[in-house]
C-alpha cells in the first residue's frame, strides 16, 4: 500500500471507532452494537481499512499486546476484598460452572456442527466463555434491574475476563502441544507455558509496585509508567513462549489490586481513555478483516450454537449457580438471559485463530467468523430483549430515586430521616466514627467502604444511586468531591454552597450551581437547627407556611428535584416538599 493509503485507512480506523463509541453513548446502547457493523461494512465495502494490509506482519502482535492492556485494566478492577457478603458465592459459582458448562457444551456442538477438529473446538468454546464488563455494564445501566443483580453480573462479567484470557492461553497451547510426540512432550509445553506467563505477571508487578507505591508519579506518567511494563513484560513473554504475554498481564493487574499498601486510584482517566480507545480500535479492525465469504458456511452453525447457549447453556448456569440461596426466581431467570460477549472474546479469536490454521489445525480458520456471529447475535438479541425480559420478570429496580447523602450532621440525618418518610431509599456515608454512630442510631443505610472508590463504582457496592448531595461541613471537600463524582455518577450531583467571604482553597471559586442558595451554607444550617429548626416532610397543598423553607420536591413518582441557587421547582399535585421549618413560634429571616 502507498503512504497515502495507509494514512487514509489508519485515519478511517480511528474516525470509526470514536465515532461509533461516541453515537453509542448518545444513544444509549452498548458501544459494540455499532463498532461490528461499522468496522465489517467497511471491510466489505474497501481495502483501505483491512488492518492485514496496513500492518503486516505487525497486525497479530498489535492486537497481542492490545489485549495485554485490555486484560491488565479489568485485573485492575478485581481487588477480591470488595467481594464479600451473599454475593460472593452466586458469583463464584457463576465462574466455575460458566467455564465448565461453557466448554464442554460448545466443543462438543461445534465439532459434528461446524465442522472442526477437536482442538479448535476447545478452543472456540475457551474464547466463548468471555462476557466482559464493557458489554455488561452499559446494557444492565440501561435495564437498571436490582441492587444485587446489577451486582452479580457486574462482578461476573468483571472476572470472566481474565478467567477467559487466561483459559484462552492455556487452551492454545495445549491445542499446540498436541502435536508434540507423547504425553509428557504436551504436558511439559503446557506447565512451560503457564509457567512463563506466571514469572512474567509476578515480575511484573514487582517492578511496578515500587515505581507506583514509593516514586511520586504525576498521573500522566504513572500511566505511562504502567502502559511501559504492560507492553514490555508482555512483548518479553511473547518472544519466549508465544501468547503469554496475555497470562502476564492478568496477573499483573490482579497482583497490582490486591498487593498491601498500594493505592490504585478508582478514577484513572488518562488509563482509562487510553482503554476506550484501544477497544474501539480492536473491534473496527478485527471485524474489518471478518469477510462475507468467510461466513459464507459459518453463518446457519454459529446461531445454532448461540441457540445451545443462550437457551440451553446459560439457563442450567444460572439456577446451578444460585441453588440453595435466597436469591429469588424472577432474579435467577435474569441472570439466565444475561451473558452477551464482549472485546476479549473478538480480540482472543483473531490472536489465536489464524495461528492455529498455520499450524494446521482443522476448522481454526472459523473460530474468528465463529466467534463474530455468536458477539453480534447474543448482543443484539440481549440488548433488544433484556429491558421487556426484567419487565417480565419484575426485577426492575423501582423508579423511585435513590439519594446518596454525604455528611452526617445532625441536620444531614434529620433530611435523610424526611427523604426516606417521603418514599425515598436513602443511603448515607460519613467519614467520622461518631456521625456514622449517628446515621447508624437513626437506622438509616450506611454506605460501606470508601466514598470515591464506591460511589464510582470501582468495587460495585453503590449501584443504582440517581444522585449524590455533598453536605459535608468541609466546604473544600465538598467542591471537590463534586468535581471528582459529577464525571461517575449517574444523576445529579450537588453540594453546600461555600460561603461568600470564604477564603477557601477550592469551594468559592468553582463553578455549577450549589444547593438551596440565599445563603443557605452548612454553616447557617447547622446554626439553625441548633436553634431548634429542623427539617420535615409534608403535603405539598399549597403555599408554605411563613418561615420555612424548600429544599427539596419529592414527586408523586417517587422522583427528587433539589432547590438550587439557579433552580426553584413547582410542586405539583400529589407531591411532597422538603422543608426547613422554623422553631416553634419563630419566623425564620
Amino acid at each position: 500500500m502507498t503512504a497515502d493509503q495507509v494514512l487514509m485507512g489508519l485515519g478511517l480506523l480511528v474516525v470509526l471507532a470514536v465515532g461509533s463509541q461516541l453515537l453509542a453513548n448518545r444513544l444509549r446502547v452498548p458501544a459494540l452494537l455499532l463498532l461490528l457493523p461499522a468496522g465489517f461494512t467497511a471491510g466489505a465495502l474497501t481495502d483501505t481499512v483491512d488492518p492485514e494490509r496496513l500492518l503486516g506482519d505487525a497486525f497479530s502482535p498489535l492486537v497481542s499486546l492490545a489485549v495485554a492492556m485490555i486484560l491488565y485494566d479489568a485485573g485492575l478492577g478485581l481487588d477480591l476484598r470488595r467481594l464479600t457478603g451473599h454475593p460472593r458465592r452466586v458469583v463464584y459459582r457463576l465462574l466455575c460452572l460458566t467455564t465448565v458448562l461453557t466448554v464442554v457444551s460448545a466443543a462438543l456442538f461445534a465439532v459434528p456442527v461446524l465442522h472442526m477438529s477437536a482442538g479448535a473446538a476447545v478452543m472456540l468454546a475457551a474464547i466463548l466463555i468471555v462476557s466482559g464488563p464493557t458489554v455488561v455494564g452499559p446494557l444492565l445501566n440501561f435495564v437498571r434491574p436490582t441492587e444485587r443483580l446489577q451486582r452479580i453480573l457486574v462482578w461476573e462479567g468483571s472476572l470472566i475476563d481474565p478467567v477467559g484470557g487466561i483459559l484462552g492461553a492455556f487452551v492454545f497451547h495445549g491445542v499446540v502441544a498436541g502435536d508434540g510426540h507423547g504425553f509428557g512432550s504436551q504436558l511439559g509445553s503446557f506447565w512451560f507455558s503457564a509457567a512463563v506467563g506466571l514469572a512474567g505477571g509476578v515480575a511484573g508487578a514487582a517492578l511496578l509496585w515500587p515505581a507506583l507505591s514509593r516514586l511520586r508519579l504525576s498521573e500522566e506518567l504513572g500511566t505511562s509508567v504502567q502502559v511501559a511494563a504492560v507492553i514490555g513484560v508482555a512483548a518479553a513473554c511473547d518472544l519466549v513462549r508465544e501468547d503469554t504475554g496475555l497470562i502476564s498481564a492478568v496477573v499483573m493487574g490482579m497482583a497490582m489490586a490486591n498487593l498491601p499498601g498500594l493505592d490504585i486510584p478508582a478514577r484513572r482517566p488518562f488509563f482509562d481513555t487510553l482503554v476506550s480507545l484501544i477497544i474501539g480500535l480492536l473491534f473496527v479492525s478485527i471485524s474489518a478483516t471478518v469477510t462475507p465469504s468467510s461466513l459464507r458456511h459459518v453463518v446457519l452453525p454459529s446461531l445454532a450454537l448461540v441457540a445451545l447457549l443462550v437457551l440451553v447453556t446459560r439457563p442450567l448456569v444460572a439456577h446451578l449457580a444460585t441453588l440453595r440461596t435466597d436469591v429469588p426466581c424472577g432474579e435467577r431467570w435474569f441472570i439466565g438471559w444475561m451473558a452477551p460477549r464482549g472485546i476479549v472474546a473478538a480480540a482472543t479469536a483473531s490472536t489465536f485463530s489464524a495461528e492455529l490454521a498455520e499450524k494446521g489445525i482443522a476448522g481454526a480458520e472459523r473460530i474468528l467468523p465463529a466467534t463474530f456471529v455468536v458477539i453480534v447475535a447474543t448482543v443484539m438479541l440481549y440488548g433488544l430483549t433484556a429491558f421487556p425480559v426484567a419487565r417480565g420478570l419484575g426485577v426492575l429496580r423501582p423508579a423511585r430515586s435513590r439519594p446518596l447523602l454525604v455528611g452526617g450532621a445532625p441536620w444531614a440525618v434529620d433530611l435523610a430521616c424526611a427523604l426516606r418518610s417521603a418514599g425515598l431509599d436513602v443511603l448515607m456515608w460519613a467519614g467520622a466514627e461518631r456521625e456514622r454512630a449517628r446515621i447508624e442510631e437513626a437506622g438509616l443505610q450506611l454506605a460501606p467502604g470508601e466514598l470515591l472508590a464506591a460511589a464510582t463504582g470501582a468495587g460495585a457496592e453503590l449501584e443504582g444511586i440517581t444522585g449524590v448531595l455533598l453536605l459535608t461541613g468541609e466546604d473544600d471537600f465538598n467542591a471537590l468531591a463534586s468535581t471528582t463524582l459529577r464525571e461517575s455518577v449517574d444523576g445529579p450531583v450537588h453540594r453546600l454552597a461555600a460561603p461568600s467571604a470564604s477564603h477557601g482553597v477550592v469551594a468559592p471559586y468553582t463553578g455549577g450551581s450549589s444547593l438551596f442558595g440565599g445563603g443557605l451554607t452548612g454553616a447557617e444550617l447547622s446554626r439553625r437547627y441548633e436553634q431548634g429548626a429542623r427539617v420535615v416532610a409534608r403535603p405539598a397543598d399549597g403555599a408554605l407556611p411563613p418561615g420555612h423553607v424548600l429544599l427539596f420536591v419529592v414527586t408523586a413518582g417517587k422522583r427528587l428535584t433539589s432547590v438550587t441557587d439557579t433552580r426553584i421547582p413547582a410542586p405539583g399535585a400529589g407531591d411532597t416538599v422538603i422543608v426547613l421549618r422554623p422553631p416553634s413560634g419563630v419566623v425564620a429571616d
